[in-house]
């Protein structure tokens, strides 16, 4: 019986983009956070007394200025070495992209695995352990031809390892770097694949075994609820067992509040605080940032988002109150509508029909969407940078970004329409 640990995209002192545009965000406490995550990992393999750690790629976060974080990684590997644990890791697009991939001195349990060609680890410990341990780090940071397809078969009578960067068939948004099938990875006929790139962990197949870790601490909104590694026992007959470990220790995650029905806009902040109470134990009370999507057809609807600056001050002050400033209101966004808003003839040609019929057709129609993103083209060059980078950036060219738009302004242009009609 062996146990090993699969992590994958530390992303070591990611800078968190357009996090400092949000008024009151724990900034330092964020950016510290996949530091504190990493020391997380390395002492869950100390107290577990795992045999190895697998490192599926992207330990950095791209190129860096100083060697402060690459020093960093040094010193927490430095740990396993103490211990006798060897780490057996890739690069993945990010640490290609670094210079300190190619400078720094790892540790001499560490073996970092070849970007010329697949490679199968030679740390004597894996020998001891009946373990064969396959990989290939990426050469430069746009690897986009089938890693898979190279990698060795399996060495007969030893539990065989598969460790790959990759996005799979899905690249569920991320770029789709070292594309390969599932029939790719099952005619090698490992035991396990150790997947690293999609930051969503995700148990790909049973037979075998191929494991996305997902990243080990969310860095924004679109990473939300746990993350951390896998602890992977391996019985004496082969038979595998994973246990998800979670490792971060600030966690993002969406509150959805549903107001529907509700004739009080104070109804809100009521509503807020029972979701709240259900996150915060779902998380074990550990710190939270909290985008909240107010929605649902309700007679406050103008109430709200005419007055959406004094209800999102009234929500952070309910987080506040409610966690002793563990939890931060990230953004608040407002989608209600009145409930008489979608009742309107649009067989007449009134004006709000044809508004109404117009925005429909722009959803509809990707001919109008692109062309309302070539007129959005000279606002792009104005706006700032933190509003057109980073992963909650504004998709003036995306079509899509302007159907989800077109979704949010409809409910205020009705709702202000609809009362200068009753007026």
């Amino acid at each position: 019986m062996f146990r090993f640990l699969h992590a994958a995209d530390i992303h070591l002192d990611s800078p968190l983009q357009g996090l400092v545009r949000y008024d009151g965000a724990p900034v330092d406490e964020l950016r510290g956070a996949t530091r504190r995550a990493l020391e997380k990992l390395v002492s869950l393999a100390i107290q577990r007394q795992v045999d190895f750690v697998v490192i599926a790629g992207d330990i950095y976060d791209g190129d860096w200025k100083d060697h402060h974080t690459g020093l960093f990684f040094v010193s927490q590997i430095s740990r396993l070495r103490d211990e006798q644990i060897p780490v057996i890791m890739i690069a993945g697009n990010h640490d290609a992209a670094s210079k300190m991939t190619k400078s720094l001195r790892l540790p001499d349990n560490v073996q970092l695995l070849s970007s010329t060609e697949p490679q199968t680890a030679t740390h004597p410990r894996l020998a001891e352990l009946g373990v064969a341990v396959h990989g290939q780090s990426f050469a430069n940071a746009a690897v986009t031809t089938n890693l898979a397809r190279s990698y060795p078969k399996k060495v007969s009578g030893l539990y065989n390892i598969g460790v790959l960067h990759t996005s799979l068939e899905d690249p569920q948004g991320h770029m789709p770097y070292a594309p390969c099938k599932l029939h790719d990875l099952r005619q090698k006929e490992y035991d396990y694949w150790a997947l690293g790139h999609i930051h969503h962990r995700r148990i790909v197949s049973q037979d075998p075994l191929i494991v996305f870790s997902g990243n080990i601490q969310g860095r924004h909104i679109r990473e939300p609820s746990a993350k951390g590694c896998y602890l992977v026992s391996v019985q004496a007959d082969g038979s595998t067992e994973l246990e998800f470990q979670p490792l971060d220790v600030f966690r993002w995650e969406l509150c959805q509040i549903d107001m529907t029905g509700s004739d009080r806009p104070d109804d809100l902040l009521s509503a807020f605080s029972q979701q709240l109470d259900r996150l915060r134990s779902h998380h074990d009370a550990l710190p939270l940032a909290v985008r909240v999507l107010v929605e649902g057809s309700t007679t406050t609807h103008q109430e709200l988002v005419a007055n959406c600056g004094h209800w999102m001050n009234e929500l952070r002050a309910t987080a506040i109150s409610a966690s002793s400033g563990s939890v931060w209101i990230e953004k608040v966004k407002f989608q209600t509508h009145r409930p008489a808003d979608l009742q309107f003839d649009l067989t007449d040609r009134g004006p709000m029909s044809v508004l109404l019929q117009f925005m429909q057709e722009c959803r509809d129609d990707e001919v109008l969407l692109r062309e309302l993103a070539d007129e959005l083209t000279d606002l792009k060059v104005k706006l700032p940078r933190e509003l057109i980078e980073g992963p909650d950036r504004m998709g003036l060219d995306d079509p899509d970004s302007i159907r989800s738009w077109l979704d949010e302004v409809q409910p205020l242009i009705i709702g202000r329409l609809a009362d200068r009609r009753a007026k």
